[in-house]
């Protein structure tokens, strides 16, 4: 692979500088390999990034029988029209906008990103021109088994709130999952625009106090693309996944990150830390006909620490 700056806008090559690791090596293609086609054809699932009318990230999850996401060809993706969508986020999801999607296989610890612009929404779905295709390493996949239950007696029931309540907590603490959404300068529409990635650790890698989190940064790709995203756009959105009961945790808030600091030093694994300052969120019951049973934690997250034993 040959190391192409061009490929990374203004805030991932700050981004690299900064964390001290230099521009890396790609492997960012226009289109998508033959490879990634057949695994997002695979998937019953897929998680999805836009923005909304203010120009705040936004998460969500997509659910459809496998087959529901095809490639017609190397540079177009389509989600089906009886795509299961979430009412929160479907809005933000229209002809023009760019939108960031992640692929993901928890029982494979397989995932590919996909970003791009959706072409056309109607009857027959959405499509998107893809305008960067890639893949990412298995780190930090907790191996999980998925089941799809009889959602026809399920009544979603959505609370909003501005202050991490009681549920919210509880999911928080023993997530070891989380989808982060953010965005860049959208004038840097080749190379920019919303993208969503997957952070992993044990329950308890995300840190609460008050209404914010911090979480650590373990060793990835070094492509930055999340922490690139906050360096110009400090918004952004995370998207939490009860893996027993199908509900979904969505918060919105503002991001500072820290480069350097004696926190980081104290957690096994991280390189560095981000904090999110809750402004709003919601959470939904009942929000997916999914459910996932976890089979193995990644021995790279059994590697890392949790705040309960930096302290």
């Amino acid at each position: 692979m040959n190391i192409q700056p061009e490929l990374f806008h203004a805030g991932e090559l700050q981004a690299q500088t900064m964390a001290g690791t230099g521009t890396p090596a790609t492997a960012i293609r226009k289109f998508m390999p033959e490879q990634h086609r057949q695994f997002f054809a695979l998937l019953p699932y897929t998680l999805l990034a836009s923005t909304d009318e203010q120009g705040w990230p936004v998460a969500t999850i997509v659910t459809g029988q496998p087959g529901f996401l095809s490639t017609p060809d190397a540079e177009h993706l389509h989600l089906a029209a009886d795509a299961h969508w979430q009412s929160e986020s479907r809005q933000y999801f229209v002809a023009g906008k760019q939108i960031g999607m992640l692929g993901i296989d928890f029982s494979t610890r397989r995932r590919n990103r996909a970003n791009g612009i959706v072409q056309q929404v109607g009857d027959e779905g959405l499509s998107i021109q893809v305008t960067q295709s890639f893949g990412n390493c298995p780190r930090y996949i907790q191996l999980r088994d998925v089941n799809e239950v009889d959602s026809s007696n399920l009544i979603p029931a959505t609370r909003k709130f501005t202050e991490l309540d009681t549920a919210a907590r509880a999911l928080i603490k023993k997530a070891d999952t989380l989808f982060v959404a953010t965005t860049s300068d959208l004038q840097e529409s080749d190379k920019g625009g919303p993208d969503i990635s997957h952070r992993g650790g044990m329950p308890g890698f995300i840190r609460i106090d008050g209404n914010t989190l911090t979480i650590p940064d373990f060793n990835g790709n070094r492509y930055f693309n999340t922490l690139g995203n906050m360096v110009v756009e400090p918004r952004a959105a995370i998207l939490l996944i009860d893996f027993a009961s199908g509900d979904l945790l969505h918060l919105q808030g503002r991001t500072e990150i820290l480069w350097q600091s004696e926190e980081a030093a104290a957690l096994t694994g991280a390189e560095r830390l981000w904090r999110f300052h809750i402004e709003r969120g919601w959470h939904k019951s009942n929000a997916i006909p999914l459910r996932w049973t976890l089979r193995e934690r990644a021995p790279t997250t059994e590697r890392t620490g949790i705040w309960a034993e930096a302290h």
